[in-house]
């Protein structure tokens, strides 16, 4: 009977601080959401760190590229951009120093792959995005 009310307590904590969690996630993304077709959050190339800035003109050269899972389809399962048909988004990795994996640093374009109808940089592994501008 303990272990019972036991595992009970446990799942009801790890709900709980799903729940209690998911409004800050989500809050946080508001600000980066498109609205009326257009990013609300923007970056400028030159603004970006020199590992994207890199990263941004290989994708434009269409490579070489650092990773193997640079270039894969992007799902956009968070929905933080603008819906397109499976297939239109493709991640490119953004190396971020000290970090022994790919690091949360990426950038999503969306489009043909050397001249992407738009391109979005995101720091923080896809929680919000900011739309790349010239």
């Amino acid at each position: 009977m303990a272990r019972i009310a036991a595992v009970k307590f446990a799942l009801t904590s790890v709900l709980l601080a799903a729940a209690m969690s998911a409004p800050l996630a989500q809050a946080r993304s508001q600000a980066d959401r498109p609205v009326d077709g257009s990013f609300a959050a923007v970056v400028h190339v030159a603004e970006l760190p020199p590992q994207g800035r890199t990263t941004y003109e290989r994708i434009r050269l269409g490579g070489p590229f650092q990773r193997g899972k640079d270039g894969a389809v992007f799902g956009n399962r968070e929905h933080v951009l603008p819906q397109a048909r499976r297939g239109f988004y493709r991640e490119y990795t953004v190396p971020t120093p000290g970090s022994r994996d790919r690091g949360a640093r990426r950038i999503v374009c969306g489009g043909p792959m050397k001249q992407p109808d738009a391109c979005y940089y995101t720091a923080d592994h896809y929680a919000s995005f900011r739309m790349i501008v010239e």
